[in-house]
């Protein structure tokens, strides 16, 4: 089989489509870049939907910590230190019991948008359970990162949108919201480093790969026993996630250019002076 084969047979293998058996002899080093790839799509789907959603929970968790109202400071602040407190692995590990065992159990959970039933076994899936996981979890970091950022806010910013007239939603929206995110840019980039490096643990905690449809470690050990040889599979995963975090590098990197599009980038132009004398 050609490696043209072998991309079109195993390309989108992590998502259902093409070859259903995956290779159990002969294993050529085109089927492990093929599948571990196909398997990184999942990687991906978690870590940009966990980014995306957590970014807006952060925000609001990050203002209620700062609120001097203390229904709103106390459960911020042991929502980001529970989550921040505990280990992920085992917080995927809890949920995927509670998404199983206490529906069966007869006891039902209601979390406002849905309601955990015996019903709903779509939540005990990787792709609903595990990014909520992922989503609750960077959001408790982000927040961290947003808060500090919040309290470094200079005084002289607040103060000169207090003497331009501005107050409530405008001086947030035009002034305190940019200022948090220009501080905050670079620790939230390795947030996000991070939160697509952690995705590889969702096929090792309690949530079953259905189908096979594994991400990109759960197709390099799948290889790795097959060929008992840990030394090829594990660094294409690498390799992988170091595409990967320069595509996220490069991403934030434009967003952290225009957060900062109004600071002057002063560019030391080269300047050829050759010493004549001594």
């Amino acid at each position: 089989m050609s490696c043209v084969q072998t991309i079109q047979d195993y390309g989108l293998r992590a998502l259902g489509i093409g070859e259903r058996v995956l290779p159990r002899a002969d294993i050529t080093l085109c089927d492990q870049f093929t599948l571990i790839g196909s398997g990184l799509i999942w990687n991906i789907y978690f870590g940009t939907l966990a980014l995306i959603a957590g970014f807006f929970l952060a925000t609001g968790l990050a203002l209620a910590r700062g609120s001097r109202n203390v229904l709103l400071r106390k459960p911020s602040e042991w929502f980001i230190f529970v989550f921040r407190g505990s280990p992920l692995f085992i917080q995927f590990f809890v949920a995927y019991q509670a998404f199983v065992l206490l529906p069966k159990n007869g006891i039902e959970i209601d979390l406002i948008f849905t309601q955990i039933t015996a019903e709903s076994r779509w939540l005990a899936r990787a792709a609903a359970g595990a990014l909520i996981v992922l989503f609750l979890n960077t959001a408790a970091y982000t927040a961290e990162i947003f808060y500090g950022a919040l309290r470094s806010i200079p005084k002289g910013d607040v103060e000169a949108a207090d003497a331009y007239g501005m107050s409530g939603w405008t001086k947030f929206r035009r002034v305190v919201w940019p200022t948090m995110l220009r501080l905050a840019w670079p620790a939230y980039t390795n947030e996000a480093i991070f939160l697509f490096h952690a995705t590889t643990l969702v096929f090792f905690s309690g949530f079953p790969a259905w189908q096979q449809k594994g991400d990109a470690l759960y197709y390099a050990n799948y290889f790795a026993d097959k060929t008992f040889n840990p030394f090829v599979p594990y660094p294409i995963v690498a390799g992988y996630f170091i595409l990967l975090t320069l595509v996220v590098i490069g991403i934030f990197g434009l967003v952290n250019r225009q957060l900062n599009r109004h600071i002057p980038q002063a560019r030391p132009k080269l300047r050829l002076r050759p010493q004549v004398t001594r």
